[in-house]
């Protein structure tokens, strides 16, 4: 008899790409904001991450807007890893919007525009609305076939319980189909939008918990619902404002949504819709949800986007603005002046500033086994160790390429652990930025528009023995 061979199926139903921070979940901080030593795949930082934590928690209370607050760091100490934790943290409902300081160069609209829109993306507005709806437990379904196809529409009732009364409705041809395709049977417990139509299936009722022996792991039972067929019920939409300035800014502006051409957006627009938000909040039917807007590499912005950073952070309606870069004194871009990290000094006055330290080679070696089950990949403890003495002498972000170059190697040779001549094979195959650097001072004759010196070569020898 012939073997069966069975193909190994996988769910498709996410997208599993494994990216720079993928491994990130929060923050790693207990209920007292005191940071963990290794949690949610944050390792050491425990001063920025508690004084993150401390941020976060006024945003949550909703205590400061308008505020700013800069991560200053070292290239590869976590920076944006501290970002992206804030961002998990504070849940889907609090918007979270992410541009690099380059993005607002690259784009076709002027740089205060792009800004402008980028601080809108980062304002929330919790709209509330009351609906009509019809909830409860469905006794009978009826429906009525026309023996002659095409002779008359479907006619039907829906028998509908609570606790207090039971009604009979009678269902056109529409609210048919749409029980046929909810898949709606007794027992189940329903919810009909009265001005919409949609039906909305809660569940099974706990009384016909027994009609069947075994049932779906998705099957939800639910109490049979008590009082009036009939309420009013509150639903809340959670949208920014950039998105209803795109609505509001053309004929079928929902969909430059999906399609991200947005173009600039009128004034005029803004100062209406701000006006009738402000009206909905006065009336109670809405609520602003100040998110946060993250600039990373906030050192390429020119000192036209920080002069209006200044005037927008006092804004009534601002969200919190985080910034990050990695340089020390350097040139304010657009003038000839110096300053830290490249921010003019009327900005950083404004801003609450995070350090972040080099990470310790335990720190290193706990952060390269995080990255190693996030991409998977088994490494022996020699292979561990020596590439945690490459991180510490090369850099974090160089170790953790290796992992998976590594890891590859240890397929080629029909491996299943990664081991320490793994690990050396894919060392001499790329170079760390050290070794590229010597690499260049040996052979920059041969290379094109050479411009380093005798001088400076002699320099260069003398510091490299």
């Amino acid at each position: 008899m012939a073997e069966l061979k069975l193909t190994e199926s996988r769910d498709l139903t996410r997208i599993e790409r494994i990216g720079a921070h993928s491994h990130i979940r929060g923050l790693g901080l207990d209920s007292s904001l005191e940071p963990r030593a290794v949690s949610e795949g944050m390792v050491g930082q425990t001063a920025a991450r508690k004084s993150a934590g401390v941020i976060l928690q006024m945003i949550k209370e909703g205590k400061i807007a308008g505020r700013a607050v800069l991560l200053a760091g070292q290239p590869g100490t976590g920076k944006t890893a501290i970002a992206m934790g804030m961002a998990k943290s504070l849940g889907l409902e609090t918007p979270f919007a992410m541009i690099a300081g380059s993005e607002l160069f690259s784009l076709e609209m002027s740089k205060t525009e792009a800004l402008m829109q980028a601080f809108r993306k980062a304002i929330g507005v919790r709209i509330k609305e009351e609906t009509e709806i019809i909830e409860g437990e469905v006794v009978e379904v009826q429906i009525d076939r026309p023996a002659v196809a095409g002779a008359a529409s479907k006619a039907g009732k829906l028998t509908l319980k609570t606790t207090d009364m039971e009604t009979v409705y009678d269902l056109g041809a529409k609210m048919i189909e749409a029980l046929g395709k909810e898949k709606v049977q007794s027992g189940d417990v329903i919810a009909i939008d009265k001005a919409s139509g949609k039906i909305t299936k809660l569940g099974r009722s706990f009384s016909r918990s027994r009609d069947y022996d075994a049932m779906g792991p998705q099957t939800k039972f639910v109490q049979c619902p008590d009082g009036e067929l009939q309420k009013r019920k509150e639903v809340v939409h959670c949208v920014t404002l950039h998105e209803i300035d795109v609505i509001n800014s053309r004929t079928q502006g929902f969909l430059a949504l999906f399609t991200g051409d947005t173009g600039e957006i009128r004034a005029e627009v803004r100062e209406q819709i701000d006006t009738k938000v402000a009206e909905w909040k006065e009336e109670g039917k809405a609520e602003i949800v100040p998110g946060v807007l993250f600039i990373d590499e906030v050192h390429i912005l020119d000192i036209e986007c920080f002069s209006f950073l200044n005037r927008a952070l006092e804004n009534e309606m601002a969200p919190i603005l985080v910034v990050a870069t990695n340089r020390g004194i350097t040139t304010i871009r657009g003038t000839n002046y110096k300053s830290p990290h490249g921010i003019p000094i009327d900005l950083l006055d404004r801003l609450l500033i995070i350090c972040t330290q080099p990470y310790t080679e335990d720190e290193i070696r706990k952060i390269l086994d995080i990255r190693s089950q996030e991409e998977d990949v088994e490494m022996s403890e020699e292979a561990k160790r020596l590439l945690t003495t490459i991180g510490v002498e090369t850099s974090l972000r160089y170790a953790i390429h290796l992992i998976t170059a590594a890891a590859l190697a240890c397929q080629k040779r029909k491996g299943k652990v990664v081991e320490m001549e793994d690990i050396n094979r894919v060392y001499h195959l790329f170079l760390d930025v050290k070794r590229s650097t010597q690499y260049l001072m040996e052979y920059q004759n041969q290379y094109m528009f050479n411009e380093l010196g005798d001088d400076e070569e002699d320099d260069s020898n003398a510091m490299n023995p």
